[in-house]
């Protein structure tokens, strides 16, 4: 059997820390472009840029950011590298519903193919971004620490994907408008109210408004008791919370999940340049396994209508 490596795209929020726990040695970067000039790569820390530097330049009216992927070249030169050197190669991308990366993995493993016919490459679409994404890429890293076989992660990653549920709020409601994904108007009627819009997965991977709270407490006690009843064996999984520079609302989270739940171990991590700039500032959102996201999203409408009454 061929030694493989895991590839996942740098939109899979990891930090270093995690990434040593789970022996993640390598990862796709991708590109951030400010319309002030300021271009860097993507990374999984903030080496390029600070957090708080990053954050406010979202955060900011003049000021527009954008990301790319790594383009085909850049993963053909990526995925050849290993290729020469006789690994297979596992590559998770993030969801192709709201990104080229996919596509791009895709056609440079096919280049690299043709040039190392004896090496297997799989791309596979996480159908997931962020800290839903970073779960999946550590239980494949996981199996992988096990001795599993490469076929045997990419069964299960393709069995499981669906199984991945998120729950958290996010606040930064103008960020939301500038993006058009509400009106102005709403969004500030919102932030004055102290609205938080609180989503899970949907089938196709894009985030569906499930309820919207007043108050962080109060969403926070309410992604717990989500958490609680959609959640599938949490003893034995992990829990992975992320946060747009909402670090101590994360903690606290952090905090009440291992009291109340008592999951195999919850991970905490910033959202990085890459998936922050279409997320935004003044998300908190932790990632679990559940049962398949229902196609009609019913399901986790019954999670939330259970969770709301218990809070």
């Amino acid at each position: 059997m061929s030694d493989y490596v895991i590839l996942a795209d740098v939109t899979c929020d990891m930090s270093s820390e995690i990434r040593e726990y789970f022996g993640v040695k390598d990862y796709v970067t991708g590109h951030v472009h400010f319309s002030d000039g300021r271009d860097f790569v993507t990374t999984l820390d903030w080496s390029n840029i600070s957090r708080e530097d990053f954050y406010k330049s979202l955060s900011s009216k003049s000021i527009k950011v954008s990301t790319a992927p790594a383009s085909p070249e850049e993963y053909y030169e990526c995925f050849r590298s290993y290729a020469s050197k006789g690994y297979d190669i596992l590559s998770i991308s993030i969801s192709a519903k709201v990104s080229s990366t996919f596509e791009a993995a895709k056609k440079a493993g096919e280049r690299v193919k043709a040039e190392f016919p004896d090496r297997e490459i799989y791309c596979l679409d996480s159908i997931r971004m962020s800290g839903s994404f970073a779960l999946l890429t550590a239980y494949a890293h996981e199996m992988k620490n096990e001795g599993k076989s490469m076929r045997e992660v990419i069964s299960w990653l393709e069995e499981n994907k669906h199984r991945v549920h998120q729950m958290g709020p996010i606040d930064d409601l103008m960020f939301v408008a500038r993006r058009g994904r509400i009106s102005t108007g709403k969004a500030i009627m919102g932030s004055f109210a102290g609205v938080k819009p609180m989503g899970d997965c949907n089938s196709e991977g894009y985030v569906t408004v499930l309820t919207k709270v007043k108050g962080i407490k109060k969403a926070l006690t309410t992604t717990v008791a989500y958490i609680r009843h959609a959640a599938t064996d949490i003893e034995n999984n992990y829990v992975y919370i992320t946060h747009s520079n909402r670090e101590a609302y994360a903690t606290e989270l952090k905090a009440m999940i291992e009291n109340e739940l008592h999951p195999k171990k919850v991970f905490l991590c910033d959202v990085f340049a890459a998936s922050g700039t279409n997320i935004g500032p003044g998300m908190v959102c932790a990632a679990f396994m559940g049962e398949a996201i229902s196609e009609d999203g019913s399901k986790e409408k019954e999670y939330m209508n259970k969770a709301t009454a218990g809070c």
